[in-house]
C-alpha cells in the first residue's frame, strides 16, 4: 500500500503542478502575520501576487488589507481560495490547529493539488504528519522554516531550509526566492530538523557574542569599537553582526521573542532523547518561573541575552555550571565543554 501510495502521489505532482507560478495567476494564502510572518507575506504581496490572509488578532493585518489583501475568518477560508498557502506561526500547537483541526484548518478546505508551505519553527514529527495527511488528500506540504530573523524578513534574504517533495520544492521557487534563498534539505521533516540544529549554532554564538561584548565593557573598552575590529577576525560572524550591534546600541526592538529560542532548543532536547538516543552536552535547557519582575517570555531575544531583563539575584556558580540567579526568568544553559576545561555559559531570561 506504501508503494502505492507513493506512486500515486508523483502521479499528483504532474497533475498538480504543469502550471508555473506567476504573479496574478497563483492564488496565496498565508496564516500569520506576527513581526516574521507580516513582513514575509508583504513581499509576496508586493510581487503581485493574490494574497488571502487569516490573523488570529485581525489588527495585525490591517497593513497588509490596506495593501490589496483579502482578510479571511479562518484558515481553512483562507486555504479554500488559494493554490499555495503558508503558514508562520509560533508553536507546534499552533501549526497543528491552522493546518489539520478537522473544522476549521487550513487542510480541510485546501483544493486537490493545493501545497501547505509551513515557515514555523516546528516540530520534525508533525512535519511528517502534516505532509503525510496532506498526501492522502492529493495534497503536498513542505516544511521550510527560516532563518535570519526580522531583518531577513524584510529584505528577503532568509535562509529557507525545505523538506519535502524535491520536485515540489522547486516548483516553488518564485515563491521562496522573493522571501530569501531555499535549499532543499530532504525528505518531510528534514527542514525543521536543520532549524532545530541551526537554533543551537544560533544560541551558542549569540551567547558568546554577550559574553564578549560584556567582558570588554567590564574591561573599559568601548563595546562597538571591540565589536567591529573582532568582527573583520575570526570572531566575526553573521549573529555577532545583527546580534552585538544590537546589544552595543541597546536596540531591543522585538525581532524575535524569547520564548520560541526556548522552544527551539527544547525540541533539539526532544530530537536527542527520541531519535538520536543520545545525549549531547552542548544545550540544556532549565525553565524557570518566579513571581516578580525580569525579562519575560516576550523579551526580544538580544535583551535577554544581554542581561537588560532587570536583573536582581547575584551570580552562582560551581564547578560545572554558571548562572544568574534571577526572578520572572527562563534560563537556557549552554555547556561547553573544552574550554577552559569545562566552561558553561547562560542565557538568562
Amino acid at each position: 500500500m506504501e508503494k502505492e501510495g507513493e506512486e500515486e502521489g508523483a502521479a499528483g505532482v504532474e497533475r498538480g503542478y504543469p502550471v508555473e507560478i506567476r504573479p496574478g495567476s497563483t492564488r496565496i494564502g498565508w496564516i500569520g502575520v506576527g513581526v516574521m510572518g507580516g513582513a514575509m507575506a508583504a513581499r509576496l504581496l508586493a510581487a503581485g501576487y493574490d494574497l488571502t490572509v487569516y490573523a488570529r488578532t485581525p489588527s495585525k493585518a490591517a497593513g497588509l488589507a490596506g495593501a490589496g489583501a483579502r482578510l479571511a475568518a479562518s484558515p481553512a477560508a483562507a486555504a479554500a481560495a488559494s493554490d499555495v498557502v503558508f503558514t508562520m506561526v509560533g508553536h507546534p500547537a499552533d501549526v497543528r490547529a491552522a493546518l489539520l483541526d478537522p473544522a476549521s484548518g487550513a487542510l480541510a478546505a485546501l483544493p486537490r493539488g493545493g501545497v501547505l508551505v509551513d515557515c514555523t519553527s516546528s516540530d520534525p514529527a508533525l512535519a511528517r504528519a502534516v505532509a503525510a495527511a496532506a498526501r492522502a488528500k492529493g495534497c503536498w506540504a513542505v516544511d521550510a522554516p527560516v532563518s535570519g530573523g526580522d531583518v531577513g524578513a524584510r529584505e528577503g534574504t532568509l535562509a529557507i531550509l525545505a523538506g519535502g517533495d524535491e520536485r515540489v520544492v522547486a516548483w516553488l521557487a518564485p515563491l521562496l526566492g522573493r522571501l530569501g534563498r531555499a535549499t532543499w534539505m530532504g525528505a518531510p521533516g528534514t527542514g525543521q530538523s536543520a532549524k532545530i540544529a541551526n537554533q543551537i549554532a544560533v544560541a551558542g554564538a549569540v551567547v558568546g557574542a554577550a559574553e564578549a561584548a560584556s567582558f570588554a565593557r567590564a574591561a573599559g573598552l568601548d563595546a562597538a569599537t571591540f565589536m567591529e575590529a573582532v568582527g573583520a577576525g575570526a570572531a566575526g560572524s553573521r549573529v555577532a553582526e545583527i546580534f552585538g550591534r544590537r546589544m552595543v546600541e541597546r536596540d531591543f526592538a522585538s525581532g524575535g521573542f524569547v520564548e520560541y529560542m526556548v522552544k527551539d532548543l527544547g525540541m533539539a532536547l526532544g530530537e536527542e532523547s527520541k531519535k538520536l538516543r543520545r545525549r549531547r552536552r552542548t544545550t540544556t535547557t532549565t525553565r524557570k518561573r518566579r513571581g516578580g519582575g525580569g525579562a519575560s517570555r516576550r523579551s526580544a531575544f538580544p535583551e535577554a541575552v544581554s542581561g537588560n531583563g532587570g536583573e536582581r539575584g547575584r551570580e552562582t556558580g560551581d564547578a560545572g555550571r554558571h548562572h544568574r540567579d534571577r526572578e520572572d526568568e527562563w534560563v537556557i544553559i549552554r555547556r561547553a565543554p573544552g574550554v577552559c576545561g569545562y566552561a558553561s555559559v547562560a542565557i538568562s531570561m
